[in-house]
């Protein structure tokens, strides 16, 4: 289309730097615009030609991006990652690189990201923030383990984070200081409140009917909880986008990074280029879902007659993936592939 503009937006806290160009590649206009939805309502209302946008990924993107697509007749959101080996130079600043993701889009050479819907996303936020409060619990009750340790306390470990053994253990313990015992009740009350506000959190969650039925759905499978569907399905969103498991499986960070060069191939620790969320809850899963799925305890078994515990855990996360993506793409409950040959 020759009538149509071709936008780059370099997204900043503060600012955008914007660039503007036609099909030939010709800046049309380039500046500024303050982060903030006024601002950029007043600066799309001076738009009388169609145009298509591009931005990088950044934790700004997701508001600005909502605010502006319904402007566009297209606009597009640029993996960071790959975006800095395309764009590396001499030269860096805002202009520049506003300029360049310009370029790439009217070139088609943007390398475009995947962004999940506006609902999605803000499911996936509460569902982080919750990951977030379990984060702040466990450190709170390692805080409580450390505060007695310091004092020479001792206690039954396996009960110290029970309501009762603890509120029993504080009325008996003796030799500890006042000042530990008040740092050890404010720390319990902190903890009974990052439990109850996880559980609100994933009530939430669990009654949005949005994502209930493909929650449910995912947890036929043996071995899936709640926390784990829940996570695949707000981390994942679209399944089709993954068009076969080896993909799913690198999106989730369960292999290594692979190195070839004049026909020599090595493979390197696990990739850091992943989904950190989804991977941390998938080989958390991993490592009791073999007591709840009789497949996944012999892959497991297998796996440790000739590797490490820690190789068989990724083996059971990368079947767990298999199952999930094959339950999503079928859109029925799990089933054996005997059950199914039967049926």
């Amino acid at each position: 289309m020759e009538n149509l503009y071709y936008i780059g937006l370099d997204v900043h806290k503060r600012k955008i730097a914007y660039c503007i160009k036609d099909v030939a590649g010709k800046i049309i206009k380039e500046g500024f615009i303050p982060s903030q939805r006024k601002s950029i309502n007043d600066w799309v209302k001076t738009f009388t030609t169609p145009w298509i946008g591009a931005m990088e990924a950044t934790m700004f993107t997701g508001w600005i991006y909502d605010h502006l697509k319904p402007h566009a007749v297209e606009l597009k959101v640029a993996h960071p990652e790959m975006l800095k080996a395309i764009i590396a130079g001499k030269k860096k600043n805002d202009r520049v690189d506003a300029a360049i993701l310009a370029d790439l889009l009217r070139t088609n050479l943007l390398p475009e990201c995947y962004m999940l819907p506006q609902q999605t996303r803000e499911l996936r936020r509460i569902m982080r923030y919750r990951n977030f409060v379990m984060r702040m619990g466990v450190k709170t009750k390692n805080k409580i383990s450390g505060l007695l340790m310091e004092v020479g306390a001792q206690y039954d470990k396996q009960r110290i984070h029970g309501k009762k053994y603890f509120h029993q253990y504080l009325e008996k313990v003796e030799e500890v200081p006042e000042s530990v015992i008040n740092l050890l009740k404010m720390s319990r009350a902190n903890l009974e409140l990052f439990k109850a506000a996880q559980k609100r959190l994933i009530s939430v969650l669990r009654g949005h009917t949005a994502i209930r039925e493909r929650v449910e759905r995912l947890m036929t499978i043996p071995g899936v909880g709640e926390i784990l569907a829940l996570t695949w399905v707000l981390e994942i969103g679209d399944h089709n986008r993954f068009s076969n498991v080896t993909q799913a499986v690198s999106y989730c960070g369960l292999c290594s990074a692979q190195k070839e060069s004049a026909g020599k191939s090595s493979r390197g620790p696990i990739s850091k280029k992943r989904n950190k969320h989804l991977q941390c809850i998938l080989i958390e899963a991993a490592k009791i879902a073999p007591l709840w799925n009789e497949q996944l305890a012999e892959v497991h078994k297998a796996m440790l007659v000739k590797a490490h515990r820690n190789t068989a855990t990724l083996a059971v996360a990368r079947k767990l993936v298999a199952y999930l993506l094959a339950v999503d793409k079928s859109e029925k409950p799990f089933a054996y592939r005997e059950q199914q040959m039967a049926a």
